[in-house]
């Protein structure tokens, strides 16, 4: 191998980084990647399957594979350009990184108690080899595995987490959806204000300096004894419109029985019956009403306005404890444990459709009619018309896995996504690389969108109690 330094570093890759994203050969810009041949074999025994994991595996394959192809011992030796093949991905010119493959033995010693024949020990020694015969070159080890980077740390190595993933930094800038006005806001921004009426809703037209950072459809509200609350339909920069919100909080417009306890879930009902926005996501801690509301929205849009045919919903499958194996039945049949949530919502829901016990049956009846369980596995391909599509539990998605399942609508049709960033069960996903934070951070531009953080818990004061000290 013919590794030249000139400030460049060199990252070694864990076969994990491509197995989660299989471009991450593409995002180190102009510096250099070295895969070995431990990877590689890991990467061929992983390829088989119908999971995630082994498409973008395959995916590794074909772009080693078109990188490799016409290339001589020699080429493969100085490095090949990852510059070679069209990826799709937009990479500046002067991006000139090399990746280089092992094409010879690597042995380094290891400490005793790290036996080289496992997969993670024999990358760790071709680390310190790397290390050991360029020493000008800054050796980086880049794996989703923390014990992988416990163990590289205590080998006094450098190893990183593969950050491209990343929306966001920190969990804690992620838009919320949510504006509290200063105090001062009328007298600053309402010299030139405008207002009128229309369609039932009233309007304000305000400009100044204070809308330059608003979002189309967050909501805005005066934390003061005036309890102003609207929504913002449209902003250029310098003016914007406002909606005055509707109230839900009183049973006069309470929608399917269910009434908004705190001004967060005011807000969410305002964007979930709100025809006109065709993407909504919702997060918060359990208890604050996530699913009940969708439910609510749903069942309302779906039975009493005739907006849509039906209510779809549908979760990641990952469990919390140890998986119960393979369920029998149709479709809905091995979906149904999971959706305990569903179940327990729509129970709530059909109770207050009638007083007698048979009246609640029927009712429950019909509204199990109208909502339809599916699995992700089969939604590859599909498209919904004119659905209420809700994905629960959408913090276990990975960013290509909520690609997939948004690219399914079809014309009429809204999406609802919900979730607790602070309960990701998947492998190798965080907070700030979900595919729930991706698309709150892509979508909150967009006019046909809204987003918004429950923060109350409305479950009980058992579980607000032990959701803020356990």
């Amino acid at each position: 191998m013919n590794i030249q330094s000139s400030g460049k570093k060199l990252f070694v890759l864990d076969t994990n980084v491509l197995m989660h994203d299989p471009t991450a050969i593409f995002r180190f810009q102009e510096h250099n990647i070295f895969i070995p041949m431990v990877v590689l074999e890991e990467l061929d025994h992983a390829k088989k399957g119908l999971s995630d994991v082994s498409r973008n595996v395959r995916q590794v394959s074909r772009f080693l594979d078109e990188l490799i192809r016409d290339a001589n011992q020699q080429t493969i030796n100085d490095g090949l350009p990852l510059s070679r093949i069209e990826h799709g991905l937009a990479v500046d010119a002067d991006y000139d990184g090399r990746l280089y493959f092992q094409t010879k033995q690597l042995s380094h010693l290891l400490p005793d108690n790290l036996p080289g024949q496992i997969a993670d020990n024999s990358i760790l020694s071709i680390v310190l080899a790397l290390g050991k015969e360029y020493p000008d070159v800054n050796v980086i080890l880049v794996s989703k595995d923390i014990n992988m980077r416990i163990k590289a740390a205590a080998l006094q190595l450098n190893a990183e987490d593969y950050h491209n993933d990343q929306t966001i930094e920190d969990i804690d800038l992620l838009y919320n959806g949510t504006m509290a006005l200063e105090a001062d806001f009328w007298e600053e921004n309402g010299g030139k204000m405008e207002s009128w009426q229309e369609n039932n809703h009233t309007y304000y037209k305000v400009s100044g300096p204070a809308v330059a950072d608003w979002f189309p459809n967050q909501f805005v509200y005066m934390d003061d004894e005036s309890g102003f609350e609207a929504i913002v339909k449209t902003c250029d920069g310098q003016s914007a419109v406002l909606q005055l919100a509707r109230d839900f909080r009183t049973k006069h417009n309470s929608v399917w029985g269910v009434c908004a306890k705190n001004r967060e879930q005011n807000f969410a009902l305002n964007a979930l019956l709100d025809p006109n926005i065709d993407f909504v996501t919702l997060l918060g801690t359990a208890g604050t009403g996530k699913t009940l509301l969708a439910l609510a929205a749903g069942l309302s849009l779906t039975m009493e306005h005739k907006l849509y045919q039906e209510i779809i919903m549908t979760r990641e499958t990952v469990p919390v404890g140890q998986d119960i194996g393979f369920l029998p039945g149709s479709e809905e049949e091995k979906m149904a444990p999971w959706m305990g949530a569903l179940m327990d919502n729509l129970e709530l829901l059909g109770s207050r459709s009638g007083n007698t016990e048979w009246e609640q049956g029927a009712s429950q009846n019909v509204l199990m009619n109208r909502v339809k369980i599916r699995s992700l596995n089969f939604m590859r391909g599909r498209t919904f018309l004119n659905r209420f599509l809700i994905i629960d539990e959408a913090q276990n998605l990975t960013p290509k896995q909520m690609k997939t399942l948004i690219t399914r609508a079809g014309p009429g049709t809204k999406i609802i996504c919900i979730g607790n960033l602070g309960q990701i069960d998947t492998p190798y996903l965080t907070a700030t690389s979900s595919g729930l934070t991706y698309v709150v951070d892509r979508f909150k531009a967009w006019a046909n969108s809204a987003h918004i953080t429950l923060r109350r818990g409305e479950r009980s004061r058992l579980a607000d109690f032990a959701s803020d000290n356990l």
